[in-house]
């Protein structure tokens, strides 16, 4: 069992930036590594990015390369969203989720079995 904790959302103006933690207790080393999703109002929860805890190897969605930035720290079984120029249409229920610790596809939500209950980002214009 893992306990996923995520933590740092708010309100930021257009352009801003968050950066936001999760934190995995429990049986971590049963996991591959970390992810994000996120669900915006009328829209499917979609994958932001992941990592690792060995390597580490990433992967981000299209729609947030190069302004978010997932990294982690495995001594204190963290991982952190940067996120930058923030936009409204990142709007959203940002979620954490414990990756299983089998099968090659981190893009799929099915591939992750902990979840935390969300962090809420809004993005004003």
């Amino acid at each position: 069992q893992v306990h996923v904790v995520e933590s740092g959302g708010g309100v930021v103006q257009v352009g801003g930036s968050l950066r936001l933690a999760c934190v995995a207790y429990g049986r971590t080393f049963s996991s591959a590594g970390m992810g994000w999703f996120r669900q915006a109002p009328g829209k499917e929860r979609e994958f932001v990015t992941a990592i690792s805890w060995s390597g580490p190897s990433t992967y981000i969605a299209d729609s947030v390369k190069g302004r978010f930035t997932i990294s982690r720290d495995n001594a204190k079984n963290t991982v952190y969203l940067q996120m930058n120029s923030l936009k409204p249409e990142d709007t959203a229920v940002y979620y954490c989720a414990s990756r299983k610790p089998y099968g090659s596809n981190w893009y799929d939500a099915a591939s992750y079995d902990y979840w935390g209950q969300g962090t809420q980002v809004i993005v004003s214009s």
